[in-house]
């Protein structure tokens, strides 16, 4: 793949939403990255988007996008039960793929797009921008460096209101994978894995459904042994969308871990260090230089974000399903 690459990798956008604008935004900002094409199901769509951010082509034929030889990475950006196939006819087409969390809906379908993955050589990656973000790297350096001890506590939340309940709004709906836990739940899913990068070994979950029956509010307990996390996730409430990360000899405070900009380590009551940092773009740039760094060095992979770690997200949010589920839901 890095063979081909011309000198600015040229990316093609699949979907118009909230977080594919964001994208367009930040990778604007990327001085060897540039959207040259776009598609959507509504051709109307897909023009207003190349309109406003000066990308040469739209289509509302995905296989045209796909076919396209200027195209050398796609950034998929649609909904969550379109990703799989989305994800599969681009690496068939010999596209890079940078694919928007949640990867795909459930263990089983991860497994086939990693499998197709391998058969084609091509490459995949999870669109988990949170793991790039400095914040997120300092404070895993210091659980590394040992500056809070052995690991005893994390908790985290992340929850929006998505209000008032409307069962065709993609959020919600049940034929787009919609729920709080694949939409939102996610990010504490993912961050509980950077921490500990193990299962847990048990795990207590509740949840209250709406009114069509998908989950607009979780929380959930896990075992790790050493360690317990409680994670949670809403649709029906503004979190407070913080992390703590506790050890035996400190602890380590992200506010708004999900977009971190800053983090704070702390011994007892008396903060020892701090990291903040001051950017003008939402974040998402960092996984875009990362992924193309591995395009140019031939990777298939990314180091940061691996197709294991996608399918350990998965297993977690089935896990927590399948407590929930058995312990019986609260109903709306």
């Amino acid at each position: 793949m890095a063979r081909s690459l011309s000198p600015v990798i040229r990316w093609g956008v699949i979907g118009t939403g909230r977080i594919a604008h964001s994208f367009a935004r930040d990778l604007a900002t990327v001085a060897d990255g540039r959207a040259v094409a776009v598609y959507a199901r509504r051709l109307e769509a897909a023009q207003a988007f190349a309109g406003q951010y000066d990308i040469a082509r739209a289509t509302d034929d995905l296989e045209a996008l796909l076919s396209d030889s200027d195209v050398d990475a796609v950034y998929v950006a649609t909904p969550h039960t379109l990703h799989h196939d989305h994800a599969c006819d681009a690496l068939r087409a010999g596209k890079a793929v940078l694919c928007e969390k949640p990867l795909v809906i459930d263990p089983e379908e991860c497994r086939a797009l990693v499998a197709v993955t391998e058969s084609t050589g091509g490459y995949l990656m999870e669109a988990m921008w949170t793991w790039f973000l400095p914040a997120i790297r300092t404070a895993m350096a210091w659980v590394q460096e040992g500056r809070i001890g052995a690991l005893r506590h994390l908790d985290a939340d992340f929850g929006y209101p998505q209000l008032p309940f409307d069962a065709m709004r993609r959020e919600y709906d049940a034929r787009l994978g919609g729920g709080c836990l694949l939409e939102m739940g996610v990010y504490p899913v993912a961050l509980d894995w950077l921490v500990h990068r193990r299962q847990p070994l048990g795990v207590q979950a509740r949840a209250h459904l709406a009114p069509n029956g998908v989950e607009d509010d979780v929380a959930w307990l896990l075992d790790h042994g050493a360690s317990f996390s409680r994670l949670a996730t809403s649709f029906r409430a503004r979190l407070g969308n913080a992390a703590t990360i506790v050890g035996e000899a400190g602890w380590i405070h992200i506010p708004d871990f999900f977009r971190a900009s800053e983090c704070s380590l702390f011994v007892l009551d008396t903060r020892v260090d701090h990291f903040r940092e001051e950017r003008t773009t939402i974040g998402l740039d960092y996984e875009i230089v990362a992924m193309q760094r591995d395009l140019r060095e031939g990777r298939t992979e990314s180091p940061v974000v691996r197709l294991a770690d996608s399918l350990a997200f998965q297993e977690h949010m089935a896990a927590v399903r399948a407590a929930f589920a058995e312990r019986g839901e609260l109903r709306p």
